[in-house]
């Protein structure tokens, strides 16, 4: 006979709510607790499928065993509301985001009750309403007084159909992945988060014994946490520009190759590359570099890439050696990691090899392996392991790595470098161009400049006059002249709104905070149960959280602690 699942669940789904089953008391330290936190949705227009029960029901499966067990389990759901599926959807469908994302939401809640699964609803969060979007303008707000808030211009992937920055995951194979026209890069101004300046606590933590603090979580996801952040210590280097007051720094983990740098590599989107080419080049320099903003940088990341190049017709000189060295530039060079600048060593690194084979290029050992067998007409990859220097001046014969340290010093003796450390993590870019997202928080006044929101004028709502939600090159904000326009808190002259909104990751970096306070309308969160409820005991959630929101989740707590 077939079992009457309709029937059954629904009579028990209703008991389990009169009865108040899955309720929670945050503020019951009676109990211990168990917090289970498993990734909230985005709530497009695809509903949930079968993959989303995938998730939820092994997730709760695990949730019910702790109750079993006689843990306060406290496992909350809600919806990453902002940001790019709920803002595409409503595009498609030419509606409202506001009124798409809440329908949507209605019916996804509907379909997660049906499972029957463990969540109190009345923890829920909604990171699209403004009584949540409050508080995360307050921590943007709170990160900028603490001078972890920068605006800068930088390099951004663009789509120049849709007139708008992507993230390099809205970049698919090199084209944007709402038209399919290929991305471009440009430098526009935005707003950063300093992550940066907590990448060594970022990293400490990876490594602290979990009985001391530190981070219970896979191995393979602390992995590659470490290899997301990058530390790389080495040596600042300068090589000053010949018929040139310019100097070129570089960044380099092997000084002690530095005896064997044949040519030195600009980022073709360097700020020194217009100055330094030399007339006769800037032709071709011009059309490297437009064909260079037509590639995303994880293309240009990529090792099997063939490599290519301009030369810009400048020199500089070697600081130790005095030779002179061609500058070149090449798209395997990012103006975003290090100097931008690159020291070539074809004899030991793969890239600058292949390149200086490509362009016919010198290519000098002086790194030379223990059995004495290196030999450049020999060579068909670059040499990368430790060795003794030679071709190395008074350092030949030392061994290599206890010649990284002698040449540091050396640099530093003779004033032209020193030693320092850099980090493949990045700033972290939060400026969109796009509607469906939390304001940023900021006024720019002509006379006074940047201004912060107070924080009694929080949340900085969004107009709900926008008719068009498509991008134009500049962000839909500023057709809201209603919204644009206002009085400077400071002189009270007439200033402008930010026009642009938050990347949702922003929102969702500090929501696991807010859960067991989603009731709180006086306070993002309250620190007595916070302390209690924290540290989330188990998260579910995929590897691709690994470089972004597990991470930024870290620095917001680590910076909200300072």
């Amino acid at each position: 006979r077939t079992y009457p699942f309709a029937e059954k669940e629904a009579k028990w789904r209703e008991v389990w709510e009169n009865r108040g089953d899955h309720r929670v008391d945050v503020t019951d330290n009676s109990i211990p607790k168990q917090y289970v936190l498993c990734m909230f949705l985005y709530p497009s227009g695809d509903k949930l499928h079968i993959g989303h029960w995938w998730n939820y029901a092994p997730a709760d499966t695990f949730a019910r065993l702790q109750r079993m067990k006689g843990y306060q389990v406290f496992e909350p759901m809600g919806f990453d509301a902002f940001g790019l599926p709920a803002e595409n959807f409503a595009i498609k469908n030419n509606v409202h985001p506001a009124v798409s994302t809440k329908q949507n939401i209605e019916y996804i809640r509907g379909q997660l009750r049906r499972m029957g699964n463990m969540y109190d609803w009345r923890y829920e969060v909604n990171t699209s309403s403004p009584e949540y979007y409050k508080w995360t303008q307050w921590l943007f707000v709170q990160l900028y007084k603490q001078g972890l808030v920068e605006y800068k211009t930088a390099p951004l992937n663009w789509c120049p159909k849709d007139q708008t920055v992507l993230a390099n995951e809205q970049v698919v194979g090199g084209c944007c992945e709402r038209c399919g026209t290929p991305v471009e890069r440009r430098k526009l101004a935005q707003w950063f988060i300093k992550i940066t300046d907590f990448a060594d606590s970022l990293l400490e933590e990876l490594d602290r014994p979990v009985s001391e603090g530190g981070i219970d979580w896979p191995d393979k996801t602390k992995a590659s946490q470490k290899y997301w952040i990058g530390r790389s210590d080495g040596a600042s280097i300068k090589f000053p520009l010949l018929d040139n007051k310019e100097v070129l720094e570089v960044f380099t983990t092997r000084p002690d190759t530095l005896y064997g740098v044949t040519y030195v590599v600009l980022a073709p989107e360097h700020s020194l590359v217009q100055q330094i080419t030399t007339p006769e080049r800037k032709a071709d320099v011009a059309t490297y570099i437009e064909q260079t903003i037509k590639t995303t940088e994880i293309e240009r990341m990529a090792t099997d890439r063939p490599k290519t190049g301009v030369f810009t017709g400048a020199y500089c000189k070697h600081p130790l050696s005095g030779e002179n060295i061609p500058v070149w530039i090449a798209d395997y060079v990012l103006e975003s990691y290090g100097t931008g600048i690159v020291m070539a060593v074809p004899a030991h690194d793969q890239r600058d090899f292949e390149f200086a084979v490509k362009y016919d290029l010198p290519i000098r050992i002086v790194i030379q392996s223990p059995d004495h067998t290196l030999d450049v007409l020999d060579m068909t990859n670059a040499y990368t392991e430790p060795g003794v220097m030679v071709n190395s001046a008074h350092f030949d014969g030392t061994p290599s790595e206890e010649g990284i340290q002698k040449i540091i010093a050396h640099l530093e003796e003779q004033g032209v470098g020193s030693r320092r450390v850099t980090y493949r993590l990045r700033d972290w870019s939060v400026s969109r161009q796009r509607y469906w997202g939390a304001p940023v928080p900021v006024i720019h006044c002509p006379d006074c400049g940047i201004v912060l929101v107070p924080e009694q004028d929080l949340p900085v709502r969004l107009p709900e006059e926008i008719i068009e939600y498509r991008p134009k090159g500049k962000s839909p904000l500023e057709t809201a002249e209603s919204f644009m326009a206002v009085n400077c808190p400071n002189c009270g002259k007439p200033a402008r709104r930010d026009p642009d909104t938050m990347d949702t990751f922003t929102c969702s970096s500090w929501y696991y905070l807010r859960f067991p306070c989603a009731q709180n309308d006086q306070q993002p969160f309250d620190q007595e149960i916070v302390n209690r409820m924290l540290p989330v005991d188990t998260y579910i959630g995929g590897t691709e959280h690994t470089y972004g929101h597990l991470l930024y989740s870290r620095f917001v707590c680590y910076a909200l602690y300072k």
